[in-house]
Order: C-alpha cells, then structure tokens, then sequence
C-alpha cells in the first residue's frame, strides 16, 4: 500500500495527516502495542487491526508504528480492555460485548439483540449522541474509541440438532458473544458460554456445546465449524450491525502530537470502511460453499424470534433498573433507532424485498 493510495482511501483526514508530513519527519519513531480478541488465522475481524496499522505506519512515513497481537499472544482475549486501562498496553481492538460484566454499558457501543443494522449504527454514532455517549462512559476505564470495523448482520449459529420452537433452546450449552444475549437466551433455557472464537470448533467436537454462533459464513467456514455442526440458523437478531472497536488509553492519546492523533482517526476510519466491505464480499460465495458442503442452512420460525424479543425486553428493562450508565445511553439509542427503522422501511427495505425476489 503506497502513501497516496492510502491518503485516497482515508479522506480527509489522511489528507489532513499526510499534510503534516515535514513535522512528523523531525520526530523519533513512536511504537505502539495493540492487542486483538480475535485469532490471526481471522484475515477479517483481526485483520482489519492490521488494516489500521499499515494504515498508521504509511500516513508517518514510518515514525508510528503499531505492532499486532492476536488473541493470547500478550493478553487473552477477554483482558484486552484491563490491558489498555492499566496502560499495559496502548490500544486494542475487541467488540465491545465481550465486556458486558463490566458494565452493562458496554453492549451499547457494539450491538443488542434487536439493536441496530451497521448503516444504522454508523449513522448513530457520527451523527446522533453515540460516539459521544459511549466516549463519556469508556472514559472511566481510561479510554477513548473508535469505530474499528463492522461484521453486518451476523448468522444466528450452528446447531447440533434442529431448533423449530423456544422449547426446542432449553437445557442447550450455547457458545454467544457476549453477556448480554446470554442474558436474554437463558430466559429461553439456554447454559450460555463465552469462548474465544479459536476455541470453539473443540468444544462442538467434543460435545461440550450444542450450539455455538460465531460470525457469518465466511468467518464460519474457516473455523470449521460446519464440520461438526450441520444446522446453520438466521439471522442472528443479536448482532444485526455489531461495531468493532479500537480501544486507546487515554493518556497514550492525549499525548500524541495533533498530526498523530489525525492520523489514527483517518486510519481507525479506514480500517471500519474495509471490514465491512470484505466481509459483504466474501460471505455470498463461502454461504455456496458452505450449502454444497451439505449444510441445513434454515431462518429461526417466528415463535423463536417473537419469544427472543420478548425476552430481550425484559433484561432491558432489568437493566434501565440496575445500571444507570445503561438507561442513558439505550434511551438515546432507541430514540435514533425509531426514526431509522421509519426510514429504512420506506426506502432500504422495500427495495432489498423487492430484489431478492429477482432473477438478474
């Protein structure tokens, strides 16, 4: 990736940075460590941690410099937001989720069950209080955020045997992503588990779990995970437009010069722009691949979607009651949410309805 490549892809504010060119020249090399809660063999939600460090690297003319380490390699995948607090580390990249027993907060800056789509959520955080709201809370951890990619409307899991009604979820051992649906799914009788990606494929092998979800189908088909599970659910009402995050300790930010800190801006919003991107071009072949592997690819009925909502409503009402960092922002994100479903029902989704009905 060469310099004006790069600055073409960032916008403006590459442009801004490499403008600052001759004055990061006259600086020694910055190193920065950021942690990922993502396996290396992931060339999509860890690879956009390395999107935005080439990012970084390229805009300084190598005079910031950010090393990349997978899941366990420094911290395990569940420590990264303690190794960015403590300053451990300078940054990380990690959903926001996995960190919901911290603060039910946490959940907000990355997505809820019924929450928004990545358009919607994107929308929300530059141009409604989001971005704001979740920066106020993180900084009592000693951070500040930025939008560091988004998967889109996740799949709903791997089974192994078929689900056709909310009976059909109790007593399952059931790998999720975060608290937060694990909340709402034991309500349905569901024993949530919260593993590292790389380490769910053993557990379905062995039994341990009897469902497990992860990403989509290309994230899916390199784990394997279609190997030892054959039923394939959707969507997954959890994560319709789960935003990744870039984790910085606050004093490592605040510290940076003014061209530095345009710098990671530019390349953070790179890094989000690409991942999504990837990911919508490469999940329709893998989801071929993955049918002609004989997977049962099937959508949750009705009475399981009804019943998840259901549920869903009442650990948020749980949680407007327990945790008044929650209440704030889920008000907030449901006021913005209302209007954008009103919009998106007139233009988005009519015409996508509209489409998949079409042979073109």
């Amino acid at each position: 990736m060469d310099r004006r490549k790069l600055i073409q892809h960032a916008g403006m504010a590459g442009v801004l940075a490499a403008g600052a060119a001759p004055a990061i020249h006259a600086q020694p090399v910055l190193r920065w460590r950021l942690v990922s809660s993502f396996p290396r063999s992931l060339n999509t939600i860890y690879g956009v941690a390395e999107v935005f460090a080439q990012a970084v690297r390229v805009m300084s003319n190598g005079k910031f410099q950010i090393s990349v380490h997978a899941d366990g390699e420094l911290v395990p995948a569940f420590g990264v937001v303690d190794a960015v607090q403590s300053a451990a580390v300078e940054a990380a990249h990690t959903a926001p989720y996995y960190f919901y027993g911290k603060s039910p907060a946490f959940a907000l800056g990355s997505a809820i069950p019924f929450g928004f789509n990545a358009r919607q959520m994107n929308a929300w955080m530059l141009h409604g209080n989001g971005r704001k709201l979740m920066d106020a809370f993180y900084a009592g951890y000693n951070m500040r955020s930025f939008a560091g990619g988004n998967t889109g409307t996740q799949m709903g899991g791997w089974f192994l045997q078929e689900v056709r009604s909310p009976s059909d979820f109790k007593g399952l051992k059931m790998r999720l992503g975060g608290g937060l649906v694990g909340d709402v799914l034991a309500r349905l009788g569901v024993v949530p588990s919260n593993l590292p990606g790389g380490d769910i494929y053993q557990a379905l092998q062995k039994r341990e779990l009897d469902a497990a979800e992860w990403v989509g189908p290309y994230d899916d088909q390199k784990l394997g995970l279609h190997k030892v599970a054959p039923y394939y659910y959707y969507p997954g009402w959890w994560e319709g437009g789960p935003e990744m995050d870039f984790y910085i300790n606050l004093k490592a930010f605040n510290a940076l010069s003014a061209d530095y800190r345009g710098i990671v801006e530019a390349a953070a919003a790179l890094a989000h722009t690409d991942m999504l991107a990837k990911y919508d071009a490469l999940n329709p072949a893998a989801l071929k691949q993955l049918v002609v592997a004989k997977t049962k690819v099937s959508p949750f009925s009705q009475g399981i979607m009804d019943a998840a909502f259901k549920a869903s409503m009442e650990v948020f009402a749980g949680n407007d009651a327990r945790s008044p960092e929650w209440k704030k922002i889920y008000g907030d994100m449901r006021n913005f949410q209302r209007d954008q479903i009103l919009w998106f029902r007139f233009a988005e989704a009519r015409y996508d309805s509209f489409m998949s009905a079409q042979k073109i």
